[in-house]
């Protein structure tokens, strides 16, 4: 999913919680509403690459992808509870995930096979 969209999808905790996540690099987590779509809320958090002796390196995008959604995993509350919320639109383009949610249900009507990520 990554490699051919840019981004992976996760769903919320339980995986059948009406709402899911868009984990971009570098940028918030996004959470929309599964059944319509809807936007709500923008999740900034970071991962810094300690393995690094210069200060404030980020890690590769697609390190930081994994990192969002390892943590998301170990901890959804957790890291909800402590990243920086944001209204829709605040730092992510609206108009753009919205392309990149049709992009994604596209992605998986070629993969029938393809079960949506559970959380």
């Amino acid at each position: 999913m990554y490699v051919e969209l840019g981004f992976i999808e996760l769903a919320g905790e339980g995986g059948n919680g009406g709402y899911g996540y868009l984990l971009y690099p570098h940028r918030p987590i996004v959470a929309y509403d599964t059944e319509s779509g809807d936007l709500l809320n923008e999740y900034c958090v970071g991962f810094p690459d300690r393995s690094e002796p210069a200060p404030g390196q980020r890690l590769p995008d697609a390190d930081d992808v994994l990192a969002k959604w390892m943590s998301l995993r170990a901890g959804e509350r957790e890291l909800i509870s402590v990243a920086n919320m944001h209204v829709p639109g605040r730092q992510v383009d609206p108009a753009q995930v919205r392309r990149d949610l049709l992009r994604l249900r596209e992605w998986r009507a070629r993969r029938p096979h393809s079960p949506r990520v559970a959380g």
